[in-house]
């Protein structure tokens, strides 16, 4: 069987290993694109000299924004592509683009050596980082949803976040490597901050060789519509908004107990910078653990449920884990009150992408699963960290943990109102 015919008549192993060939591609992906975030606690004064920490994190979580801002754009290019030429095409093709941004990364000079030039360097690689993700996010949801069986669908797609989470976990370790073994805190902040992105450029090649010859699913290739357009996608508004009220909160929590908690274990409750990488790293292990057992519990009683769940839990936990967390002085006592956070968040991340991806019918589900979905991460989860930051710059950071609160209590209204697509997956009437 060749790579582009469908997957009818795949072995259960064959298809095990489908779905794990597409989601180590995709930790590869969230890798690249995290290790920026995990890495500018040193980069940031080679690129923005001026000001103090708070500020220069400013200026580096604005540049983590607009690479957010790429994102719907990336969605709405490689979505059509995938719903037109299929999903092995526009994996491929997402990979090799989150490759070029890596290397650009690693070989951009400091402010100092080519003044205004190098943030803007930055910048630029930045975008190419959201194009590529934009469109990794929906055509991947959409490849795991329709090669996993429709009895452990919830189980298989959590393998997106899996590895999503893997690429955060694997940036955050590269970065607990080189503190500790490899290079001390001055070599990190001159050259050293330069080697992850070289390993994230080197680990995209390796990503699409493999995804060369990944089968391409039996829903797109047994389809006989090939739309994938704008036009078709507003065919399907009442899904849209679905997408856009289920993402809204789950994101802004996501980003806030992921990307944003290292930097407010250290400039918020005062942790070491190497302590609180540490924190992050153990919490964010178990976290990525809880994915596939989340996931196996919405086969059982239904994705609706479990986002009941988070939608609760986040509304009534948000504002007093946060103001634990910036009170302790104690890594343990942290290390528990952020997994806390995670297990809350593990009821979207773990279901999100299979409950998207089973709203839309087959030649529209790449752009429909990915498009609105960039729109709501760019709009929020890009930003959280710039909000965070900013209010705590003007002396209000704790009306941030309000801000998720009310994010999430907004989902939270639509969980309660939607069906739930367990029952109704358009997947198993493609």
């Amino acid at each position: 069987m060749t790579a582009s015919s469908g997957t009818k008549n795949l072995t259960a192993g064959q298809r095990v290993r489908a779905i794990l060939v597409g989601s180590s591609g995709n930790l590869v992906e969230w890798y690249d694109f995290y290790v920026y975030a995990a890495f500018s606690l040193y980069f940031a004064k080679a690129f923005f000299p001026e000001g103090d920490q708070t500020a220069q994190l400013l200026n580096t979580a604005a540049i983590f924004a607009f690479g957010f801002l790429m994102r719907p754009v990336g969605a709405w290019l490689f979505g059509r592509m995938a719903d037109q030429h299929g999903r092995r095409v526009a994996l491929t093709a997402s990979v090799l683009l989150m490759c070029f941004g890596s290397a650009l990364i690693a070989v951009t000079p400091t402010y100092e050596t080519i003044g205004i030039a190098a943030p803007i360097l930055l910048l630029f690689a930045r975008l190419l980082q959201g194009l590529s993700l934009g469109g990794e996010y929906g055509t991947s949801a959409t490849y795991l949803s329709e090669m996993a069986t429709s009895r452990h669908r919830g189980f298989y797609s959590s393998f997106q976040y899996v590895t999503l989470i893997g690429g955060q976990l694997t940036a955050m370790l590269v970065l607990v490597v080189l503190q500790r073994f490899v290079l001390t805190h001055d070599q990190l902040e001159d050259w050293g901050w330069r080697i992850p992105f070289v390993i994230g450029a080197c680990l995209a090649v390796v990503a699409y060789l493999m995804r060369r010859d990944m089968h391409e699913t039996e829903a797109f290739v047994s389809s006989g519509r090939r739309d994938g357009t704008l036009k078709a996608l507003l065919e399907h508004p009442r899904e849209v908004a679905i997408v856009v009220g289920l993402t809204l909160g789950g994101t802004i929590a996501f980003y806030t107990f992921t990307t944003y908690m290292q930097k407010f274990l250290v400039n918020t409750s005062g942790f070491a910078k190497d302590t609180a990488t540490l924190i992050a790293a153990c919490a964010l292990f178990v976290y990525m653990l809880l994915q596939p057992v989340v996931g196996a519990i919405s086969d059982v009683v239904g994705r609706r449920p479990v986002l009941v769940t988070f939608g609760v839990l986040g509304t009534l936990c948000t504002v007093p884990l946060l103001t634990m967390i910036a009170d302790t002085r104690d890594p343990y006592i942290a290390f528990t009150l952020v997994l806390a956070g995670l297990v809350i968040v593990s009821g979207y991340t773990a279901i999100n992408a299979v409950v998207k991806a089973e709203l839309f019918p087959t030649h529209v589900r790449a752009l429909g699963v990915g498009l609105p979905y960039a729109f709501t991460v760019a709009l929020f989860g890009g930003t959280a960290e710039y909000v965070a930051l900013w209010l705590k710059s003007i002396g209000h950071e704790t009306a941030f943990y309000w801000y998720v609160t009310g994010a999430i209590a907004l989902s939270l209204a639509v969980y309660a109102m939607m069906r739930d697509t367990k029952h109704t997956s358009t997947i198993d009437r493609s």
